[in-house]
């Protein structure tokens, strides 16, 4: 459910990228926007969806390359379809 919280509190925040499942079971997003509300995502990003255990969340600050039109989860694999 992490993807799907981190792609909903993006969007309440007018943010643009991309969150996936890595095969090291960790999380990658990318995200565009506003510093502020980057900041926003974050922090929620760092406390997680109810029942989640989040242990360390890593930043990399870059700048924004504007590719993105939307916040969406990139699907992998077939589990991810169903």
């Amino acid at each position: 459910m992490f993807r799907d919280f981190t792609k909903r509190n993006a969007r309440k925040l007018n943010l643009k990228g991309t969150v996936e499942n890595l095969s090291d079971g960790t999380v990658r997003v990318v995200a565009e926007g506003d510093e502020n509300r980057l900041h926003e995502l974050l922090e929620a990003m760092k406390k997680g969806p109810p029942l989640a255990k989040v242990e360390d969340v890593k930043v990399d600050w870059q700048e924004p390359t504007n590719k993105f039109s939307d916040f969406k989860i990139i699907y992998h694999g077939f589990l991810d379809r169903l």
